[in-house]
């Protein structure tokens, strides 16, 4: 009989050997101090150092602790949805190996499903400037306020952060968005919550603590191929291939 959990902890990684341990510990310590009942799935992205060696001495330990293989690198997005549909959860978190927003701050996330009826919740670095406590560089802030900008011209999202790599879903929402999801690169969160849309998805913005880390994986190459995928949504929408979709019904929910 397949076990259930309450919570699934999915983290995509590539190449996170110097941040998993203290992630993957931060982790497991607040999920025992909560009394959660709930799994972490670290989703190795083909990584070419010795982050999958890590996980594997965590799984010996805590049988709640889960890794899953890409086929080579394929990807932020990738990672999110092989995590997405391989978890066991009734809500299904999303956060990034760095713990950029701290675990502590995904009962905010949670309590919006729970307690105010989102289908999805996603982290918030925009609607309360406060909560940042290291911020990114200059130059990064505003080429996300650009990127915003567009998001809500092209694709019409009404969200002031898409990209906060921290966020909820219910099991029924992950099954509507994260299947037909076609961008798998580092702009996949606008196609996500453009998907929600179209399915009527109830997303609610919430404000979280957040701090950016150095060691960020993002280039600014991957800022043009992110406009690039955020046109190729538009362009899915155009030529109706979005048409088709329903999103998933909530019979086949555990």
């Amino acid at each position: 009989m397949e076990k259930t959990f309450t919570y699934s902890i999915v983290i995509p990684a590539y190449n996170e050997s110097e941040r998993i341990t203290a992630s993957l510990d931060k982790v497991l310590a607040h999920i025992a101090t909560q009394g959660w009942v709930a799994e972490v799935i670290v989703v190795n992205d083909g990584s070419t150092d010795n982050t999958a060696d890590i996980v594997r001495s965590y799984m010996r330990q805590n049988p709640i602790v889960r890794l899953l293989e890409n086929p080579g690198n394929k990807g932020k997005g990738y990672s999110v949805r092989h995590g997405m549909l391989e978890a066991l959860g009734d809500i299904l978190l999303l956060t990034d190996a760095d713990l950029s927003s701290p675990i502590y701050e995904a009962r905010k996330l949670f309590d919006a499903i729970e307690k105010g009826g989102a289908d999805i919740a996603i982290g918030s670095r925009w609607i309360q400037r406060e909560t940042q406590t290291l911020r990114q560089p200059f130059y990064r802030q505003v080429s996300g306020r650009v990127f915003n900008i567009m998001l809500r011209v092209v694709l019409r999202l009404k969200q002031k952060d898409t990209q906060c790599g921290f966020k909820a879903f219910t099991r029924q929402a992950a099954l509507s968005v994260f299947p037909p999801q076609r961008i798998e690169r580092w702009g996949f969160d606008p196609e996500i919550l453009f998907l929600a849309d179209k399915f009527k998805l109830k997303t609610a913005e919430i404000p979280v603590e957040w701090a950016n880390d150095e060691r960020t994986k993002i280039k600014l190459t991957d800022g043009f191929r992110m406009f690039w995928e955020m046109m190729r949504v538009r362009w899915y929408s155009i030529t109706g291939q979005y048409d088709h979709l329903k999103p998933a019904e909530a019979t086949i929910l555990r």
